[in-house]
């Protein structure tokens, strides 16, 4: 076997093993240097214009946890149990004239300023041509959709080395937002909860084998 026929192989057998995990092993930990490893792919995974639209919130305070469990109810067996529970939050200041999107293209992406002014006029147009300016749940919207891709790329990234995750919608939007505000956890209005994610390993296997649709049901070429 080629090592590319391995390496696919390898990625096959993680998306295999992946399942939305319903109850977890309290007792397993995930090592440091592993949650750091998922974090880090959450970290490189792409976002639109490279704006990195996202803050990765880890709750491990038991005290929060308690208070989610009233307020997710899709969340309750797995911040229960859970080795690592992840908010996933997203920015709201993204508007091309934000001081957080001019300061990202300058300090972050390292542009001199005749070219971050270009690209600021680019992401104007973008934002208008994609009606992301049409009212602050436009431009949520647009970052939350951001912070799947960095959801689903540290849900591969555990499920290759073992790591079992789940993620969670199941959440009274308004009472997690403040709550979290109450915290203090939203930096004065700049984030809001996006989505949430268990990261641990599983109690029991799961008890039926993965069922997804035949490829040739979801694929056309055109």
């Amino acid at each position: 076997m080629t090592d590319k026929a391995k390496k696919k192989q390898e990625i096959l057998e993680a998306f295999q093993f992946r399942h939305a995990t319903k109850e977890y092993d309290g007792s397993k930990k995930i090592e440091d240097e592993d949650f750091k490893f998922i974090l880090e792919t959450g970290r490189l995974s792409p976002s639109s214009l490279g704006l990195e639209p996202w803050k990765f919130l880890i709750v491990q305070s038991s005290d929060l946890r308690e208070k989610l469990m009233q307020l997710a109810s899709g969340a309750e067996r797995q911040l229960s149990g859970a080795s690592h529970f992840v908010i996933i939050l997203a920015r709201v200041d993204v508007r091309y004239d934000s001081d957080y999107v001019a300061n990202h293209l300058r300090t972050v992406q390292q542009m001199p300023d005749e070219v971050a002014d270009m690209l600021l006029k680019g992401i104007k147009t973008f934002q208008e041509n994609f009606l992301q300016l049409f009212n602050d749940r436009t431009l949520f919207d647009w970052s939350s959709k951001q912070t799947y891709i960095a959801l689903a790329n540290m849900m591969t990234a555990a499920a290759q080395i073992g790591i079992d995750s789940t993620p969670i919608e199941g959440f009274i939007y308004k009472d997690v937002h403040n709550l979290l505000e109450s915290e203090g956890l939203l930096e004065d209005g700049r984030y809001q909860p996006s989505v949430m994610a268990a990261f641990g390993y599983r109690k029991e296997a799961p008890s039926r084998p993965k069922t997804r649709k035949n490829l040739n049901d979801i694929v056309e070429w055109v």
